[in-house]
């Protein structure tokens, strides 16, 4: 089964994300690729779900932030969209008060990972809003910086509603947030699809089982143990783990515990509790400049040392 590539739309309410959407929905159907659309909305009641044409699988999580307080239900519907239909992407329209991070962890659910492939992070920005974010409260001027800095794709919308000199100076203000992050600056949301996505095309082998994709700002490393691991070793293993790691989640043996273990780790804090299933052990890691090769490698060993010392 090929992995489905997932592209997560995000940026502040009103910079455009819906117009974006539709145009890029446009141009993938003209290309017959067969996508679907998750749209998150903060209310109770959807705005935007009329703006889907009727022939792309469309779900909808209505009334909380995709990366917080239903993050479960994100998990769900995207199994049930790969279950149900041959796709080649889904894109994810987040809340403009979402996380990139946040969405991107959502989706790495270890039941899920080796099923979807993250292929962008696409951040719209409303150019006005951007020169007054100073403005708004401490916590949202953080997120919408948040917002530019975890992006692959950064699209300056609105920019008819700037002068140049200003656009120059936001440009300038993008790169030193993001500074490897594309600055594509327009109109009306109007891109051409191929310089949105910049998909790197992988073929089969190596590569796309660790899903090591070049382009991407934050990237993510899906290893599968076949073994149990020492629980001292993996905890050595842990303290290793650079403030660029900013999640790790999966499902994990100990030897000589029957148990499998549901692990997450966050901001440098591990916590792993009974799962009461009999799971593949799978970690997911998600942070900026993982060198995949060193990772491959230092799991490999800790497995290997693991055996060892269990005989």
């Amino acid at each position: 089964m090929k992995s489905v590539e997932i592209f997560i739309l995000a940026g502040f309410l009103g910079a455009g994300k819906t117009t974006l959407l539709q145009r890029i929905l446009e141009e993938e159907q003209e290309k017959d690729r067969k996508i679907a659309v998750i749209m998150n909305e903060m209310g109770k009641i959807s705005i935007d779900s009329d703006s889907i044409p009727e022939n792309i699988p469309f779900k909808e999580l209505l009334n909380g932030c995709v990366c917080c307080t239903i993050s479960d239900k994100l998990e769900i519907q995207l199994s049930e969209l790969i279950n149900q239909y041959e796709l080649d992407a889904i894109y994810i329209e987040a809340t403009g008060v979402a996380h990139p991070v946040e969405v991107l962890d959502t989706c790495l659910s270890p039941l899920l990972a080796d099923k979807l492939r993250i292929q962008a992070i696409i951040t719209l920005l409303d150019a006005t809003c951007w020169m007054n974010r100073h403005k708004f409260k401490i916590p949202l001027q953080k997120l919408i910086t948040e917002q530019v800095k975890h992006a692959d794709t950064i699209i300056l919308n609105k920019i008819d509603q700037i002068s140049e000199a200003s656009q120059t100076v936001i440009e300038n203000e993008l790169q030193i947030i993001n500074p490897t992050g594309k600055i594509i600056p327009t109109r009306f949301s109007k891109v051409n699809l191929s310089t949105v996505q910049h998909i790197k095309r992988i073929g089969q082998g190596e590569h796309e089982k660790t899903h090591a994709i070049d382009h991407l700002h934050i990237k993510t490393y899906v290893h599968t143990f076949s073994h149990p691991i020492n629980e001292k070793l993996f905890e050595d293993f842990l303290r290793t783990m650079p403030e660029s790691v900013y999640r790790i989640k999966g499902y994990i043996c100990f030897t000589g515990k029957p148990e499998t273990f549901l692990f997450q780790y966050a901001y440098g804090m591990p916590l792993h509790t009974k799962s009461g299933l009999k799971m593949n052990m799978i970690l997911v890691f998600i942070g900026d400049g993982l060198n995949h090769s060193n990772l491959q490698k230092t799991l490999n060993d800790l497995e290997e040392n693991s055996l060892s010392l269990a005989h």
